[in-house]
């Protein structure tokens, strides 16, 4: 960071830390420097420091933790914005953004995976295999996520990735919702492994259809 000018302090403080923090120089989970530190290093006072944090702190890039300090909570704005309104939003509105999103990410990964992607599938889909057989709802949640996130990642398309990484937690707590039924697990299993050797062949309309198969099997579930 750089010491900032005196025309508008706060305006100043606020760009330099959220620079830091879309840098990656303060990942999300790490503490940021004292208030004293940041007032020395950005030559400013240390209630515009205050002020500058407690901005981020609103929009969600920050978070305060009484007696231990401020810690990144997030990236980008956007992100934070799009998940407020996800939290906000009815289960049947995010399955019907799904469709649009998943569909495309199937089709475009079926033609564009490379072996360091289908890798990465197989690996998420014996995680979801794994948690199914010992009953963690959280980490086959988090598994079936992961191999969604994979095939957004196999379509090669950084837009697309975007969207669903910021989409990742509300599509999340609809699988943890969904997946309290036994037969939707079993179910699901089946198709899920269909829609990996779809991409793996490169059949573009089989993944598509798959994909369609997956959203309409849990909408019936929930």
């Amino acid at each position: 960071m750089r010491h900032v000018g005196r025309a508008s302090l706060v305006d100043s403080a606020i760009h330099e830390l959220r620079q830091e923090i879309a840098n990656g120089v303060w990942p999300v989970g790490t503490k940021i420097p004292t208030e004293g530190r940041l007032a020395e290093t950005l030559g400013v006072s240390r209630l515009s420091v205050r002020e500058a944090v407690r901005v981020l702190v609103h929009a969600g890039l920050l978070a305060t933790r009484q007696g231990d300090g401020t810690y990144v909570t997030a990236t980008d704005e956007n992100e934070v914005a799009l998940r407020r309104r996800l939290d906000r939003a009815a289960t049947m509105d995010i399955i019907d953004v799904r469709r649009g999103l998943d569909l495309v990410a199937a089709r475009l990964a079926a033609e564009r995976r490379e072996p360091a992607d289908l890798d990465a599938l197989r690996k998420t889909l014996e995680r979801r295999t794994a948690a199914h057989q010992a009953a963690d709802l959280d980490a086959f949640a988090d598994a079936d996520v992961d191999f969604h996130l994979a095939i957004a990642a196999a379509a090669h398309n950084p837009v697309l990735l975007d969207l669903y990484r910021g989409m990742s937690e509300a599509v999340r707590d609809t699988v943890r919702r969904d997946q309290c039924m036994e037969h939707a697990v079993l179910d699901s299993d089946s198709t899920h492994r269909d829609l990996y050797r779809a991409i793996e062949a490169g059949d573009a309309a089989g993944a598509v259809t798959i994909a369609l198969a997956i959203l309409n099997e849990q909408e019936n579930d929930l």
